[in-house]
């Protein structure tokens, strides 16, 4: 879609320039050979799928969109025995390079690649005219046999790669077609002619294919003018009118579409299995146990139980993440109580930092002191370690990219066990989970919606009155998004119920105003309480495979709470490192597989008829079950959530 509105765009604007009333006066015979010489620029699309270079080198992640602005030039040779028809000969070289779209390798590198390949182009074309007008129209094949198939790739921790693709067509036979414009810059009585002549043509994807291997293809609009020079003889005088072609640009209808909220509102009271993260992060230039953890007197660790922190959290939107995070927050108190409850268990404190196993080690006998001292552990249970990278490291070998945040999540200290009673059902080595109880809605449910189709891309901003049937009015905006919400209860205030007529006010990016109308019925909503259970699993930076650590989790613990007739919704999330494409697609790989095995699990239960709601988002900062600030925060974000909803 994106390549044909990229053609279409540039043979309108070809045709608007080079269609135009003229008056051509011809007072010597036009010439029946021509010779000339073009020069053009190639646009050039790539398609399809390019991940193998050379013979030895096959990149981690493939490649598919590209573009590129690459020369052409031709020398020239048109025959034209009369003006309606001729045949026409381009020698040429023809530049057909372009740069693919940035891909992420799979340790959140950028990669680049761009290709540099040309060819020596032999082109016939049979030419079709008018006898009135100096367009033209031509269409023939196209032989080009390939003079250069350079490559440069990039990749963040490898070296720059150059060399020649491997498996180029020498000799491809494909097709153009295409039209063009002459104009006369001889004066009309002078019988030695030279042409101006602008011309467009298309290129397929037809025989263009420039590997044996893969589906990498190729269309290429072209956009140029050629100089042609030719002899006539000298005739009585006369007039040709030339054509008039007038193409038409529609501007875009833009449409307004209000989405009334649910009539009941629908507020799920979850039994939370909250995962624990087993990793106290360090603040640079200091060993001391940040402030931002809960540290406790040896009298207020006597009368700690890790059953206080499962205590129903307050209502709202945020109280999720804070509930969870204070439980975090109480790591070590955790680990302190549920050691001295278990007295065979033992723990690994392995430190790390970028200064060096000295300071890292300093972390680990930091914690270690808290906990002797504190919650009275002896110290032969506790063993400590200090290396500069943890295992596994956020920051990898070469990478360049937000840097700070990365380093900020290697300066810890991990909490590593073979205790079965200190560690978590859930797996992936992360510590045994906590369980909360919370009351959530989805705030979308509660909102009026208003969108206005392709609002990002063609306007500037917009917004939205909403009069009731008195005539008051009130104003939101203004928005650049294609989507907004504004909750009921701040358009309904005090009433019950109301009808309104909403307007839309926009402009668009080259100033034209849009006004659009639509009405409104709002009913106060009922609210109906739901309970429900919801299960987290979070997995370390980067990793999109972990989800297979979970099977026995999901297959054994969570899949038996799913009763026939239940609603199951699974979100996938990432923190803000990394692109917005790459982590999309991360969060959808997580949730998709989440589903997989739970589908299977239930398929061997005998239990078919349950719902899923799936879906990834990605680094959204408006769907992230927390902040980004702390390096905890991002770890929380790298998640998969799943709501379980019995059947009423």
């Amino acid at each position: 879609m994106l390549l044909s509105n990229k053609i279409k765009t540039f043979v309108i604007s070809f045709l608007m320039i080079i269609i135009a009333l003229t008056k051509v006066q011809a007072q010597t015979t036009q010439p029946i050979w021509w010779f000339g010489f073009s020069g053009a620029a190639n646009l050039n699309f790539y398609d399809g799928t390019t991940q193998r270079l050379t013979n030895s080198l096959i990149v981690p992640t493939a490649f598919h969109k590209g573009t590129g602005v690459k020369p052409y030039g031709s020398i020239l040779v048109e025959y034209r025995p009369v003006k309606t028809w001729g045949i026409m000969l381009n020698a040429a070289y023809d530049a057909r390079g372009a740069k693919f779209d940035n891909v992420e390798a799979p340790c959140n590198c950028p990669a680049t690649f761009k290709t540099d390949i040309s060819y020596i182009a032999i082109e016939p074309s049979l030419r079709l005219g008018f006898n009135k007008s100096s367009l033209y129209f031509f269409a023939g094949p196209r032989v080009a046999f390939n003079v250069a198939k350079d490559f440069n790739y990039t990749q963040f921790k490898q070296p720059n790669t150059t060399g020649e693709l491997s498996a180029m067509h020498s000799t491809i036979v494909s097709g153009q077609v295409g039209a063009g414009f002459d104009i006369m810059l001889s004066a009309a009585n002078n019988p030695s002619k030279v042409t101006l002549s602008p011309f467009a043509s298309f290129h397929p994807y037809f025989g263009q294919e420039p590997r044996t291997i893969e589906s990498m293809s190729l269309t290429t609009v072209r956009i140029g003018v050629a100089l042609k020079f030719g002899k006539g003889h000298k005739v009585m005088a006369k007039e040709q009118p030339v054509a008039v072609v007038v193409v038409p640009v529609a501007a875009h209808e833009f449409a307004l579409i209000v989405h009334e909220p649910k009539k009941t509102l629908v507020k799920l009271e979850v039994s939370e299995t909250v995962p624990l993260l087993s990793a106290v992060f360090f603040d640079t230039g200091s060993a001391s146990i940040p402030a931002r953890y809960t540290l406790l007197t040896k009298d207020q660790a006597n009368g700690f139980k890790e059953d206080q922190l499962q205590n129903k959290q307050s209502e709202g939107i945020n109280s999720r993440s804070a509930g969870q995070l204070t439980v975090y927050r109480n790591i070590l108190n955790i680990v302190g109580d549920r050691m001295r409850s278990n007295p065979g268990s033992t723990i690994t404190l392995n430190g790390a930092s970028s200064k060096g196993p000295k300071e890292a080690k300093e972390f680990a006998e930091s914690i270690k002191y808290y906990l002797v001292n504190v919650f009275g552990i002896s110290g032969s249970r506790i063993a400590t370690r200090g290396r500069f990278m943890p295992e596994p490291p956020s920051e990898h070998p070469g990478g360049t990219k937000e840097l700070g945040m990365l380093r900020a999540e290697d300066r810890r200290v991990d909490i590593v066990t073979t205790s079965h009673e200190l560690l978590s059902e859930v797996g992936g080595g992360m510590m045994k989970s906590v369980h909360m109880t919370d009351t959530q809605s989805d705030p979308r449910d509660s909102q009026v919606i208003f969108s206005v189709d392709s609002a990002k891309q063609l306007m500037k901003s917009w917004s939205i009155d909403v009069a009731d049937e008195r005539g008051a009015v009130q104003h939101y905006g203004p928005f650049t998004s294609n989507e907004e919400g504004v909750q009921e209860s701040s358009i309904l205030g005090a009433n019950q119920e109301g009808n309104y007529k909403v307007t839309m006010h926009g402009e668009t990016n080259n100033g034209t105003l849009v006004k659009k109308e639509s009405t409104l019925h709002l009913v106060r909503q009922n609210e109906v309480i739901e309970k429900g259970f919801r299960y987290s699993i979070v997995f370390g930076f980067d990793k999109s495979t972990t989800i297979a650590s979970y099977n026995r989790f999901l297959t054994n613990v969570v899949t038996p709470l799913i009763a026939d007739g239940s609603t199951v919704t699974i979100h996938g999330h990432t923190d803000i490192i990394g692109g917005e494409e790459y982590n999309q697609k991360l969060s959808e790989s997580r949730a998709r597989e989440t589903q997989r095995i739970i589908e299977t699990a239930l398929a061997s239960a005998g239990r078919t008829n349950v719902k899923f709601n799936t879906s990834g988002y990605g680094k959204d900062p408006g769907h992230a079950p927390f902040e980004n600030n702390l390096p905890e925060e991002r770890f929380y974000n790298r998640t998969v959530i799943i709501d379980i909803v019995p059947v009423k």
